[in-house]
């Protein structure tokens, strides 16, 4: 029988976050500061994309109204996408996650956090350590972040705990650690505007980052934009220079340009001698690209590769080159931004203004779930199987040692794997949607049905993976709870809490703060008690680590600052004007190596798992749809602006060739099918894609069921920009327009209007 600490629900005389604020000593959640009235207006970052946004909300009564963009932020400068504006709105959908759900049924706090608790006390103990297993997010603040990893893997027993950032930015973290020696994007937003040439590779700012391109757009360098992407996305709408590459095809390009820099002497040979390893051996490997050999693989012609590599050689002042998730999301997905980071290497490309090879992240603190959520990397960007990182570790959180894995956690997918084979009994999901999101849908919630317990922590009951949930537990969304974020160039903005969680949804942070009540290590984490306080363990974790945050004072100094950068080390000086406060990595050309050199990284290409066919003759493309659009729609589908912004329906993008071949009209209904599934979308013809070729927006719950499950071999990032598909007329819905008379005609799509 299990026993657990005594919390006396009933006492409650009010809703639970009422009595949090209150009473919070009573129910082992720290001290709170007193509530009092704040000002007017405070500042916050949006909590949606990787760009960090300052956001001024406007108070009445304490609580929020409404929110504008904050001209003094030195991210945004005054602007903000559609998704910002509405930040607000979306935490007032009905379907908030207020109670507990235990099956479908509302309990109490009490019910639900004994059965969750006996639930995987009774599976650690029978089956072992591995035998459980969390899957976070890039959503949550990286002071829940944190603690979440710490009470699974110090507190619960756990070894296995992972995040959906492995979706977007693994890729990016596996290959910088490999070529920098730590996960260190070097640049600065500043960079947007003191570039002399950009090269974007499988990115869309327009859409996907739409203030980074604000940025872009301020540029007074009349700079050069290339665009690499199958796709005539907007962003090559607006480029210099497009090269529509076959898909996949972007790491025999990569090689092709190094190659044809070097037959030029375009190689900064200073700095390549002086900060790098291994240029000779890339060297000679890239000798076999010729671009007779990388024309016919790419399909871009002779002229076009010998005119794009002039454009980015050494000569050319200021280079940098940025990708996202058409890079990241890829089979060989880590050698194509080491691809990216050799040419910059070998251009000299780095460390100086308007330079440098820049991933672009997806979420809003990926950033921090990759140095602090303790999964795959131990807190603050250390190794799990390095006895003096775990010392340090249990020094700087005061948690004894032996409680700390020496083994980091598998990657997401291997743990649904594992719960596939039956190793892995019970996940627990926070702030993630994986029955939309993951690859191949249909196989993934095949093994979700498997696990004896099923956990799902969200803003939301109503996510597909929550529908699937024995136990849902109701959190607290952006605005509802404090913490800080890390945008992609390595920001950390904070943000407050500006309203209450509707019901009794908690801030994560108090819902771990309870579990660990309830499992009995609360003294584990006694200095846990605020969200601060956890920003203040984490800075003692970074410490002479690359990330370090020691010099920050406090949730006020980042307020005031506009936000720091890291690193930031005691007794560094700190400016809140724009133009001071964006630092970039490796202006001395010393990378994080043990001997200060980057490395040239690289390996053949490879053909993608699964080829377009006879059966299956075109190559279905997934990404972003529109800039009203976020990931699964959890959130932006409950606003009423945003949804007026997007399609109402699933749009197929189809080139007006195929179509033409195949008998297929401009919003027609048709049948997309892979060998894993189908569905039905409406034909958008355009020359956007080139034939053969078909794209999807990611956001529609559908879309996964067609994807296949490829994964780089390295990062264990899922490959979701090359599956076989082929396109068929709904026959269905031609004979029920034929019945009715075909009165109604068909809207011409936006590219035709």
């Amino acid at each position: 029988m299990l026993t657990f600490p005594a919390i006396n629900f009933r006492e409650w005389s009010g809703p639970l976050t009422a009595d949090l604020v209150r009473k919070p000593a009573k129910f082992g959640l720290g001290q709170l500061p007193a509530r009092r009235m704040p000002d007017a207006t405070t500042k916050a970052v949006c909590g949606f994309c990787s760009t960090g946004c300052g956001l001024n909300i406007h108070l009445k009564d304490g609580a929020a109204i409404n929110l504008t963009p904050d001209p003094d932020y030195p991210v945004n400068i005054g602007t903000a996408c559609p998704k910002g504006w509405e930040a607000l709105s979306v935490l007032d959908a009905p379907d908030r996650a207020k109670m507990p759900l235990l099956h479908g049924k509302e309990v109490g706090w009490d019910t639900a956090l004994r059965y969750f608790c006996d639930q995987m006390k009774r599976i650690l103990d029978q089956h072992g350590p591995e035998a459980a297993a969390f899957l976070s997010t890039g959503q949550i603040m990286f002071e829940e972040m944190a603690f979440l990893g710490a009470l699974a893997k110090f507190g619960m027993g756990m070894i296995h705990g992972d995040g959906n950032t492995r979706q977007c930015m693994a890729t990016a973290v596996t290959a910088y650690k490999e070529s920098f020696g730590f996960d260190a994007p070097p640049f600065t937003y500043a960079d947007f505007e003191e570039s002399d040439v950009l090269v974007f590779i499988g990115a869309n700012p327009c859409i996907a980052h739409p203030i980074m391109w604000q940025r872009v757009l301020r540029n007074p360098r009349s700079p050069e934009i290339i665009v690499v992407d199958p796709r005539t996305t907007e962003t090559a709408m607006a480029a210099t220079q497009h090269y529509a590459i076959k898909p996949k095809s972007d790491l025999t390009l990569l090689y092709g340009l190094a190659h044809l820099i070097i037959q030029a002497g375009g190689v900064d040979q200073a700095f390549v001698r002086a900060s790098t390893n291994g240029f000779d051996e890339f060297a000679a490997f890239a000798a076999d690209f010729t671009p007779e050999r990388v024309a016919a693989e790419t399909g871009i012609g002779i002229e076009g590769l010998r005119h794009f590599a002039q454009t980015i050689m050494n000569g050319t002042p200021r280079v940098s080159f940025w990708w996202t998730m058409g890079v990241n999301q890829g089979h060989q997905a880590t050698r194509t931004a080491q691809a990216i980071i050799n040419l910059a290497l070998m251009t000299g490309n780095i460390g100086k203004p308007g330079t440098g090879a820049n991933s672009i992240t997806g979420q809003c603190n990926a950033m921090g779930s990759r140095l602090f959520s303790n999964t795959t990397n131990l807190l603050g960007g250390h190794d799990f199987r390095n006895a003096a990182h775990r010392e340090k570790v249990a020094k700087a959180t005061g948690i004894p040692v032996e409680r700390i894995p020496d083994l980091p956690s598998l990657a997401y997918d291997q743990i649904i794997q594992a719960a596939d084979e039956g190793t892995v009994k019970a996940i627990w999901f926070v702030a993630t949607n994986p029955s939309h999101s993951w690859i191949d849908q249909n196989e993934m919630n095949r093994i979700l049905g498997k696990l004896d317990f099923l956990v799902v922590q969200d803003m939301y009951c109503t996510t597909e993976t929550a529908k699937r949930a024995h136990l849902v537990l109701p959190a607290a969304g952006w605005g509802e709870k404090e913490g800080c974020f890390i945008n992609s160039e390595r920001r950390i903005g904070c943000s407050p809490k500006v309203r209450r969680a509707p019901g009794q949804a908690l801030a994560d942070f108090h819902i771990f703060r309870l579990i660990a009540h309830y499992w009995g290590c609360a003294e584990v984490f006694r200095e846990w008690q605020t969200p601060e306080a956890v920003f203040r363990v984490l800075q003692r974790c970074s410490e002479d680590q690359p990330c370090e945050i020691t010099g920050i004072e406090g949730y006020d100094m980042l307020r005031r600052s506009g936000g720091v950068q890291w690193p930031f080390r005691k007794n560094q000086h700190q400016t809140s004007k724009i133009q001071n406060s964006e630092r970039r990595l490796f202006e001395d050309g010393s990378f994080f190596t043990p001997d200060r050199r980057a490395v040239f990284c690289f390996d053949k290409p490879v053909p993608a798992p699964e080829l377009a066919n006879d059966r299956f003759p075109f190559v279905l493309m997934t990404g972003r749809g529109t800039s009203a659009q976020w990931h699964t729609e959890t959130r932006t589908a409950k606003s009423e602006v945003l949804r007026k912004m997007i399609p109402q329906d699933l749009m197929l993008e189809l080139n007006d060739q195929d179509a033409a071949a195949l008998g297929i009209r401009d919003g027609q209904d048709v049948r997309v099918i892979s060998k894993r599934a189908e569905l039905t979308a409406k034909a958008r013809l355009t020359a956007c894609v080139k034939p053969g070729e078909v794209y999807l927006p990611m956001h529609d719950a559908r879309v996964n069921q067609l994807t296949h499950a490829s994964f780089d071999p390295l990062s264990r990032q899922p490959s979701y920009k090359h599956s076989a598909v082929r396109v068929e007329a709904d026959l269905t819905s031609i004979s029920l327009q034929r019945r009715a008379g075909a009165r109604t005609c068909v809207r011409p799509s936006s590219s035709q209007a």
